[in-house]
């Protein structure tokens, strides 16, 4: 079962709740994203702290609900 971009921002925002998102659909099945999120909590992190807090935000759905997620991520 494929993970909604609602529920994917849902997941994230309890997690790092100032951080702006911005999802889109790359094959068009809602299985396969990109994700650019944006946070101040993101300063200070290198790109894979900032990676690791994103995919933990997502409590297990990466690989199982969730197929392919591609991030990138920014401080605000």
């Amino acid at each position: 079962m494929a993970l909604a971009v609602e529920e994917i921002k849902k997941l994230i925002t309890s997690s790092i709740p100032d951080a702006s998102i911005e999802i889109k659909d790359l094959m068009g099945d809602n299985n396969h994203y990109s994700a650019l999120i944006k946070s101040k909590m993101f300063s200070g992190l290198s790109k894979i702290e900032q990676h690791k807090l994103v995919y933990k935000s997502l409590k297990g759905k990466m690989g199982n609900e969730l197929h392919a997620l591609s991030i990138t991520t920014e401080e605000k």
